[in-house]
């Protein structure tokens, strides 16, 4: 996966194009270790929004890169140039790891490489997508969707919370945090959160979760209920399930568990801390009990996931605090 190859045609999106290039282009200076090879390509000088671009390659170049991203389509009532459209499909098939942001789902769609797949895309046009391409699963709900080999958005925001998972995938959680601090961003949304199409996006200094969230994390060793959380809180557990819901799109006590398991991800990563001593320091209790969570949320066991992502990092500093 180490080249990632951005897709650009006329007709893209900047916005995305350029997160895109912030999370993959120059290693952050607090990485140690490789980092992407970042490539765009596009069939010559294209026009990006009112800005124009130069291509370091052209679309072939898609078909010999292990990552290939395809930005938001800005005309979704246009069908996508059959080259780009070509091109996205014969990487697929060389091994690529096919990705699309927000609207970029369409070209993805036209190639073929949704049909019989669950994907997602921008809000506004779940319904086109659905109705153009029906051998798709349209989710309209959800931040992004994650089939291994192929991959899709929602719209801006989760576009980068996408593009964060690609690299909590290839670097671990920890690397994901230090992208996620450098960019001001949150260092991670779960996938299966709603888009939240009828809620306006919370200022994060001033909805009525503000103070709770960072409480929390510094209490990740501690057995928190839900009722300690609304005691904070100083509302309700019924009142403050609703602003849960309204802010992250979970449950109070799904939230806690998934801060816990990227807490134990990082601590895993970074840290020669045993099993048991992790499952102490997340609050979960016991080391079967972070067995059994962990091996549910990311798919493997600690054990496996600390070995895959150790073999990747040449050091490892002993300590390491709690997750942001």
């Amino acid at each position: 996966m180490k080249t990632v190859a951005l897709a650009v045609t006329d007709g893209m999106l900047h916005l995305e194009l350029s997160l895109a290039c912030e999370v993959f282009g120059p290693a952050p200076a607090a990485v140690d270790g490789p980092w992407y090879d970042l490539a765009l390509c596009g069939p010559g000088p294209v026009r990006v929004g009112r800005f124009r671009l130069e291509p370091d390659h052209g679309l072939d170049r898609l078909a010999r890169s292990g990552t290939v991203i395809v930005p938001g389509w800005a005309d979704v009532d246009v069908d996508p140039p059959a080259d780009l459209v070509d091109a996205v499909r014969t990487a697929h098939e060389a091994g690529a790891r096919v990705v699309s942001l927000c609207t970029g789902a369409f070209v993805l769609a036209a190639a073929g490489l949704l049909d019989g797949k669950r994907a997602t895309t921008h809000w506004a046009h779940t319904r086109a997508l659905a109705e153009r391409h029906p051998r798709v699963t349209v989710d309209p709900d959800v931040l992004y969707v994650d089939n291994g080999s192929v991959l899709t958005s929602a719209g801006k925001a989760a576009a980068m919370d996408l593009c964060l998972h690609l690299v909590r995938l290839d670097h671990g959680a920890s690397v994901a945090n230090t992208v996620a601090r450098r960019l001001v961003v949150p260092p991670h949304r779960d996938g299966g959160q709603a888009q939240f199409v009828t809620t306006p996006v919370p200022d994060p200094a001033g909805h009525p979760l503000a103070d709770l969230f960072p409480w929390v994390l510094e209490r990740l060793d501690q057995p928190l209920t839900v009722e300690d959380l609304a005691r904070r809180a100083g509302m309700s557990s019924r009142h403050l399930g609703r602003h849960f819901r309204a802010v992250t799109g979970t449950t109070p006590l799904q939230w806690l568990l998934t801060q816990r398991i990227r807490h134990a991800q990082e601590l895993l990563e970074t840290t020669d801390d045993s099993v048991d001593a992790i499952a102490t320091a997340t609050g979960m209790g016991t080391a079967t009990t972070l067995r059994r969570h962990f091996n549910r949320s990311v798919g493997v066991p600690p054990d496996t996931y600390r070995r895959t992502f150790r073999a990747r990092t040449p050091s490892a500093p002993r300590d390491a605090g709690p997750h942001r």
